[in-house]
């Protein structure tokens, strides 16, 4: 079996390589820095699918003394035909030379047998340094391509996309830390048309990075569907013996259970979002989000949290049941169905931290203290008492996925998660809907999902995905 191909990504400090590698390898563990010299030796790092390496991206130093290379070799070149010869030549004669050891670590890979991303700074001047560095990798002989990533406000684009035409053969702009997936292919393919050899490998690498694409996508749907079949059924419990019962009031039993609850519910909300992410590989994400307290807007029971996901009367209705099947007597339909309803967290002492969330409209998960059995009583707390609060938890979860899947590995800004409108789950289809009400509907009355249960739920909020993928890209 062939080696699989290796791509070494080299240019200038400080102008991007670094996340080019971090992007087509999706490894977010990659150092990116601002200040020049952060890689300092050249570095694989594989893609791998199922086990099997796809590719290797090999990240490298910048240039640092171009110019007096290119003097070197033309001193010891006779012909255009020794070029690669007299490159492997200044490799070896100059290795461990500190005035050349970040040319050796970029041109190392190269004279091995990888092909050459050239990436430059679209929005810096072209230079005769620059010139001097594409004119070393032409003599390498090595097939390769050449990426504009702008990272400044001005634009030189034109002028690169002239000089960098003369000498690759492949020129692309590519932002690497919005590029869409489809670019990411695209530089594959184009790859493959520059060697022979690698053309067959990366057109199956192409096909099983999009096989994996969907797959992520099935996957995140089934984590989405454990993830709420939890959250819809949990109960905070504790057991009292006799003593225990007669020095507690229900009161100071219930804020206790109640306040339980809600932490543990915010938890588990928050190991969903680190599994989607671990799922795409992302593993050092950092969320421009309030700490998950009481007084957050961003707070998975907060009012404003609760305007945003909750879903209307209407869809409710074409959901495949009306307001006298949302528990509680009736709320719901008082505040048209827009609340998290008669008991998303229903029940027992509101207090003056669940007043701030929804004031006297909704009723909590109530407390329920169980008959004297065995000198012991079993309290608990939950579960949520109607859908709505379902509805809230999916909505967030899938605009979290949408992010996630939308992000290349080079990315290092905050993951912004502000609520988006939730008029979107309105485009899901009927049997969806239907779906997705009765798996909350169970969830919360039965406590369990059957495998076929959660087959069918898992589907349909793959769909619901997919809904929201198609109104998130049209409205952006």
């Amino acid at each position: 079996m062939k080696p699989s191909p290796v791509f070494a990504v080299v240019g200038h400090p400080n102008k991007g390589k670094s996340s080019v590698v971090a992007t087509l390898s999706q490894n977010d563990a990659i150092a990116i820095a601002l200040e020049p010299g952060t890689t300092r030796a050249h570095q694989a790092y594989p893609l791998s699918v199922d086990g099997r390496t796809l590719y290797t991206l090999v990240d490298t130093p910048g240039f640092q003394r171009p110019r007096r290379v290119l003097q070197w070799l033309k001193a010891h070149s006779l012909s255009a035909s020794d070029h690669p010869d007299t490159v492997r030549a200044f490799v070896l004669q100059h290795q461990g030379d500190d005035r050349y050891i970040d040319e050796c670590e970029l041109l190392a890979p190269i004279i091995e047998g990888a092909g050459i991303i050239y990436v430059v700074d679209g929005s810096v001047p072209y230079s005769a340094e620059h010139e001097a560095e594409m004119t070393i990798l032409r003599w390498s002989g090595r097939p390769s391509l050449a990426l504009i990533n702008s990272i400044g406000a001005d634009d030189y684009s034109d002028t690169w996309q002239s000089a960098l035409g003369q000498f690759f053969q492949v020129v692309r702009k590519f932002d690497a830390v919005r590029a869409p997936f489809e670019q990411h292919l695209s530089l594959l393919r184009a790859f493959g048309q520059l060697e022979p050899d690698w053309e067959q490998p990366l057109q199956q690498a192409t096909q099983l990075l999009s096989e994996q694409r969907s797959q992520r996508r099935r996957q995140a749907a089934s984590v989405m569907a454990r993830a709420l079949e939890d959250l819809m059924s949990y109960q905070e419990k504790r057991t009292l013996t006799l003593d225990q019962v007669a020095g507690t009031s229900d009161a100071t039993l219930a804020e206790t259970l109640r306040d339980r609850w809600y932490k543990r519910q915010r938890q588990r909300e928050q190991t969903l979002r680190v599994d989607i992410e671990h799922l795409y590989q992302h593993q050092r994400i950092r969320r421009q989000e309030a700490e998950l307290q009481w007084a957050s807007q961003h707070d998975l029971f907060s009012e404003d949290t609760r305007k945003h996901w909750a879903v209307s009367k209407r869809y409710l209705a074409t959901a495949g049941f009306g307001a006298g099947a949302v528990g509680g007597a009736g709320i719901d339909a008082m505040t048209l169905g827009s609340s998290l309803g008669a008991g998303a967290l229903v029940g027992g002492l509101l207090g003056a931290a669940g007043s701030y969330f929804y004031g006297d409209r909704l009723l909590l998960p109530a407390l329920n203290i169980g008959p004297l059995k065995d000198g012991l009583k079993a309290a608990t707390f939950g579960p949520v008492q109607d859908s709505q609060f379902g509805y809230v938890v999916l909505g967030r979860a899938v605009d979290h996925w949408w992010h996630i899947n939308h992000r290349n590995h080079a990315g290092r800004d905050l993951l912004e998660l502000e609520p988006a409108d939730h008029h979107w789950l309105e485009r899901l289809d009927k049997n969806a809907r239907r779906e997705i009400q009765k798996a909350f509907d169970r969830c919360r009355k039965q406590g369990a999902l059957s495998p076929a249960q959660k087959q069918n739920f898992a589907q349909a909020i793959e769909q619901a995905m997919s809904v929201y993928d198609d109104w998130r890209l049209n409205r952006d």
